[in-house]
């Protein structure tokens, strides 16, 4: 049985950015890696837009706000350090009606709040920065970046490997129990004993948890978030990202434009219920992941509240020509054959027993276990100093 003492369930860029900090932090102790896929960071972490966040919309003072701010910095260090490339390219959120402008000064205010340098913009100045764009105002933060996290992913794991960590892949943690004051890890592979635990298994997180003794405070629901790319053709009518004012009745930002790092620009994503947690196509379908969404009382409440726009979104998901109509409110020369299909990503959304989604960063500690219950975005521009908060919380001594 292979013994450490810090043993990491999940290899995306939280769970591999806390084994990496940890090496750094404890060069004496042992780090292992468990990840059940043959690859690391290959749902969340692998599937998202690589944005590097600049911390605008946050709540002054939540833990998404703070480690937001010091975290971009820290990973900007990080990919120059390392060689990974990225850009700071900047962003418009844009408003397209009279109606979203006190939004828009809301935000502009939380940014400023935040220590985000931003400055409102009027119609001929937007089209100065974005020329397709629609809009009678936009806030513009130039401090916005990105950047391919899959590649950050694999230049954590091979630092990881060089502290001399161990990355084990297809290894899926199906048991944890207790025995002589450590931890007992069964999986296919074999069985793995280690003094301390971090659970950073992102979509199957408070599984995790409840394997580990202790209850979730929230359950996770899947959320599908499906992309279209530009036409070649048509990628002029982006120059960056393209944001709209998000609808206060929404938890998510709402379709946009983001050009990545290598060139392509994505639009979208939606944000549809998965039938699966890892239900990246629309006819993946898990009995034990459907039952556990539909049985719960949070989500149901949730459904109560938003099931009008859920019921949009799912509208937007089958049919192409309103997803078309949903990017036109922001640049109204995109046309459905300028949009071919691009990647799918699911998210993990933490849910709450009152139907509330957890709206911030969710780090939770159980003695010698350490549960990473909610980390959606901005987790991977923050990952850096999330591992620092939960590399904090490991024991001073291995025993």
């Amino acid at each position: 049985m292979e013994t450490s003492d810090i043993c990491v369930i999940g290899a995306g860029i939280v769970g591999l950015a806390t084994a990496w900090r940890a090496t750094q932090r404890f060069p004496s102790r042992s780090v292992l890696v468990l990840e059940k896929e043959p690859e690391v960071a290959q749902h969340q972490t692998g599937r998202n837009s690589g944005v590097l966040h600049s911390g605008v919309y946050y709540q002054p003072g939540s833990l998404k706000a703070t480690n937001c701010r010091a975290g971009k910095l820290a990973m900007e260090a990080f990919c120059r350090d390392q060689g990974v490339p990225f850009e700071t390219c900047g962003k418009v959120i844009v408003a397209v009606s009279e109606q979203e402008l006190p939004a828009l000064e809301r935000i502009r205010a939380r940014a400023l709040a935040n220590g985000v340098g931003c400055r409102t913009l009027s119609k001929s100045e937007l089209h100065e920065v974005e020329p397709h764009a629609a809009g009678i105002q936009a806030l513009h933060v130039p401090e916005t970046g990105i950047v391919d996290y899959s590649r950050v992913c694999r230049r954590l794991a091979e630092l990881v490997t060089q502290s001399r960590g161990r990355v084990h892949s297809n290894t899926q943690v199906v048991e944890i129990r207790r025995e002589s004051g450590r931890f007992v890890l069964e999986t296919p592979a074999g069985r793995f004993a280690a003094r301390t635990v971090v659970n950073c298994a992102g979509l199957h997180s408070d599984r995790v948890t409840a394997m580990s003794g202790q209850k979730p405070t929230a359950r996770i629901v899947p959320f599908r978030g499906e992309y279209y790319e530009l036409a070649a053709e048509a990628r002029p009518l982006c120059r960056n990202l393209i944001y709209p004012v998000p609808d206060p009745q929404f938890p998510f930002l709402g379709v946009h434009f983001t050009r990545m790092i290598d060139g392509g620009v994505e639009c979208g994503p939606n944000a549809v219920l998965a039938f699966a947690r890892e239900g990246y196509r629309k006819t993946d379908v898990n009995l034990r992941d459907l039952w556990s969404i539909v049985s719960y009382g949070g989500f149901l409440r949730l459904a109560v509240r938003y099931w009008r726009l859920g019921i949009g979104e799912m509208y937007r998901s089958c049919f192409k020509r309103a997803f078309v109509t949903a990017l036109q409110r922001l640049v109204p020369e995109i046309q459905p054959q300028h949009l071919v299909p691009g990647k799918v990503g699911v998210r993990a959304q933490a849910v709450a027993p009152d139907g509330k989604m957890v709206d911030d960063f969710l780090i939770q500690q159980n003695g010698a276990m350490i549960n990473v219950g909610n980390a959606p975005s901005p987790a991977a521009t923050s990952a850096l100093n999330i591992a620092d908060l939960i590399v904090d919380k490991l024991p001073r001594s291995p025993d």
